[in-house]
């Protein structure tokens, strides 16, 4: 079993793959530190040396990452809250923040679709 940051590694995965898991580290941040450590990126996470996970988890700490990374991205929204910017308003009523549409699409935001009559109640012989 591979714990780095809190995060429980899949065995089976290539370890450039793995690192993926972990929140913030993306695709070109795990090859970039993979190549920086001399670590196959072919190498399976189950195939890591106790060497191997040391030198990822020193290489690690020096990134923002998991718990860290998230207080930031929340902190930075409640600051364009706090200082009433269009952004901050747009997270606050939780809709989309960067220019999206919202008339047809933002299902995800908006909620379920409602279909609106036309508004007249109809006459009654």
């Amino acid at each position: 079993m591979v714990r780095l940051c809190g995060v429980q590694l899949p065995m089976e995965k290539h370890i450039d793959i793995g690192l993926t898991y972990i929140h913030g580290v993306g695709r070109p941040l795990a090859k970039t530190i993979l190549a920086e450590l001399n670590i196959n990126t072919e190498k399976k996470v189950k195939d890591l040396t106790e060497e191997d996970q040391a030198k990822l988890r020193d290489a690690l700490t020096k990134i923002r990452t998991e718990g860290d990374l998230r207080r930031k991205v929340q902190m930075d929204i409640k600051r364009l809250q706090d200082i009433g910017s269009y952004r901050g308003y747009r997270h606050k009523k939780r809709l989309p923040a960067r220019g999206q549409r919202t008339k047809t699409n933002a299902r995800t935001k908006r909620g379920k679709r409602m279909t609106m009559g036309s508004g007249r109640k109809k006459e009654t012989k």
